[in-house]
């Protein structure tokens, strides 16, 4: 089987705690050849602790290196221009989520991928998780669903990451930070215009971590017809979005900021006439905990039961690693396109409008 050879930008958490960690144990499908960052201590720092040959602080030294073959790109947003320079350099690219925040990035960033005829593959790990996609085997005909409801109940991740050896440095170059701010601030009016602070943090909560709820319901309903009402509360901290889906179905999905308490909540309950599916998700920053799986029906003899469907044991950060490599060596198509997420970040900017206007917003 080829090895592929990896690049990663971005040496921060995800990269520790999850990315590096999983391509040492798939070394036989992959080897991380250069690894990358602004902050020149943790860029040496990670190298020497995966034992990779090579480091850099400059993004485009790494992509025009013929020893890389393909990128993750975790590294602060907006991914945008490297995404679109990973491409334009043949490479295969993994984007961490969110890939981008307005219509013009995504358009950018696949018009890139459709020149190179490179795999582009967005990091949406939840769809590689083995409860979701018993759950999807579960919720079946979604013109049978009556009811969802998304409980994402966010602590402070710095509560579960000091369960690990998370290491900084304080060398970054200010001008990086005031670039990445500026750079962040322009993607934000792209895709929503001049917002109030509220709104803004509402805006990138949507973006960074429910869209790992939004691009789930699309997998399991397909995409919404309207956002019929947005409500945001706690200073743009929390939000409950309702949705509208073809078959008559409303998702009322809630978000909210809970920074103290240590448990993570994130649970999706599908409801249908006699069928109810409850999964439940761990922390992205966790491992070896599953995810559960809940099922609700009525057996043919018309008694109630519940069901705990077993849940295999590797992790979805693995599987979509894995999946990487097969959409790259087998022409495997892949699961989470790029040009798919554009799905997604057309409904976040509609649930923002749904805020922004007070109404309504049909969504096409």
């Amino acid at each position: 089987m080829s090895t592929v050879r990896m690049g990663i930008i971005g040496c921060g958490a995800i990269a520790q705690v999850q990315h590096m960690p999983n391509l040492s144990a798939l070394q036989d499908l992959f080897e991380v050849t250069c690894v990358c960052d602004i902050s020149p201590g943790l860029s040496k720092w990670l190298a020497q602790e995966f034992h990779v040959p090579n480091h850099t602080t400059d993004p485009y030294q790494l992509l025009s290196s013929d020893a890389v073959d393909a990128v993750i790109l975790c590294h602060a947003d907006p991914k945008t221009e490297l995404a679109v320079a990973a491409f334009e350099a043949g490479k295969h690219v993994f984007i961490e989520k969110p890939m981008c925040f307005s219509l013009s990035e995504v358009d950018a960033i696949v018009e890139a991928q459709q020149k190179a005829g490179t795999i582009g593959q967005v990091g949406y790990m939840k769809v590689y998780d083995p409860a979701f996609e018993l759950a999807q085997q579960e919720v079946g005909d979604p013109n049978q669903i009556r009811f969802v409801q998304v409980n994402h109940l966010h602590p402070s991740n710095e509560l579960h990451l000091k369960q690990f050896r998370l290491t900084r440095f304080d060398d970054i170059p200010p001008e990086a930070n005031e670039k990445r701010q500026t750079a962040r601030q322009a993607a934000l009016e792209g895709a929503v215009g001049p917002v109030s602070d509220k709104a803004s943090r509402a805006f990138f909560m949507l973006s960074g971590s429910m869209i790992h709820d939004l691009y789930g319901l699309r997998l399991l309903l397909g995409r919404p017809t309207a956002v019929v009402s947005t409500e945001v509360w706690q200073d743009g901290r929390a939000l409950t979005t309702i949705l509208e889906y073809p078959s008559g179905a409303r998702c009322a999905a809630t978000w909210i900021d809970l920074p103290n308490l240590w448990e993570f909540q994130e649970t999706l309950e599908v409801y249908g006439d006699d069928k109810r599916v409850i999964l439940s998700y761990p922390t992205g920053f966790s491992r070896g905990i599953l995810s559960s799986l809940e099922v609700h029906e009525v057996h043919s003899d018309g008694k109630h039961g519940v069901r705990h469907p077993f849940i295999d044991w590797e992790s979805p950060f693995s599987r979509e690693l894995r999946h990487f490599h097969a959409c790259i060596t087998e022409n495997t198509p892949c699961r989470t396109p790029v040009a798919d997420a554009r799905h997604d970040i057309a409904l976040i900017i509609d649930i923002t409008r749904a805020y922004l206007e007070k109404q309504t917003v049909e969504h096409t």
